[in-house]
């Protein structure tokens, strides 16, 4: 039970990595804030935890929106007086090159993926600033350290997300707040099925040429990336303080012959 008595908000948790970490985190204690877009999902989240034996409570809210982001940050002091550790889980993918994508298309996902991570951040650190303690767990993507084809934007938000991390911890370090990242590969998930489905004309063999540049051979799954981040949670990385955790199957530093 590593997080017994820890208050967790984990953005974009009604499915995936997110669902996936929820339930990581309630099963080792936790009283898990479930945020996302979709209330069926989340409330689905919520009631799983709950059928499990955890703690968990639902906030719709969108991250990309100030009003949204301070009244979650308000519910969860409002009622549990404290936030020991947030995970910006929540953001959303592209494929094209930078020629191809259209400017309301990078302006949505640089929203998301980057404005997602500094608008709950700005609103939950202070709090943990004055607590003195705190984690914060940011999901970038092994897309930031190497080039991938036709993920430009992608590429560049995941790349944000990185370098933010690093200029946060340098920031809070003084106040006991850890900032670390998650770098996963890609993972299946029900958002990543969709996603190949309706960007590629032959999904089958865009899965294919994914398991290839992973050394792997495989897809991650959602749980691979909860235990990485219940891991960061925990006080067994109370000494890793911006860095970058790659759970990418060998994509980054490997490659196939």
């Amino acid at each position: 039970m590593r997080l017994t008595g820890k208050i967790a908000v984990i953005t974009g948790s009604g499915s995936g990595i997110g669902r996936a970490t929820a339930l990581r985190f309630a099963s080792e204690g936790a009283h898990v804030i479930v945020n996302d877009i979709n209330q069926k999902h989340g409330e689905e989240t919520v009631e799983e935890i709950k059928q499990n034996g955890g703690n968990a409570s639902f906030f719709l809210g969108d991250v990309t929106k100030p009003d949204d982001v301070q009244a979650l940050t308000q519910f969860v002091m409002e009622k549990h007086g404290k936030i020991d550790i947030l995970f910006n889980n929540a953001g959303i993918s592209n494929v094209g090159r930078v020629d191809e994508v259209e400017p309301d298309v990078w302006d949505k996902v640089m929203n998301v993926n980057v404005k997602g991570v500094y608008l709950p951040s700005k609103y939950i650190v202070p709090h943990m600033m004055e607590q003195k303690s705190g984690c914060i767990i940011n999901m970038s993507s092994c897309a930031a350290e190497i080039g991938l084809l036709r993920r430009a934007l992608y590429s560049a938000t995941k790349g944000a997300v990185l370098a933010l991390t690093k200029a946060m911890q340098v920031d809070y370090a003084p106040y006991n707040i850890r900032v670390n990242a998650i770098l996963p590969g890609t993972i299946f998930t029900p958002f990543v099925e969709n996603y190949l489905k309706s960007a590629y004309d032959d999904p089958t063999e865009a899965i294919a040429g994914i398991k290839k540049r992973q050394l792997s051979g495989d897809l991650g799954k959602p749980e691979d990336v909860a235990n990485a981040a219940l891991f960061l949670a925990s006080d067994e990385a109370s000494f890793m303080m911006g860095s970058p955790l790659y759970i990418d199957g060998g994509a980054t530093f490997g490659k196939n012959a």
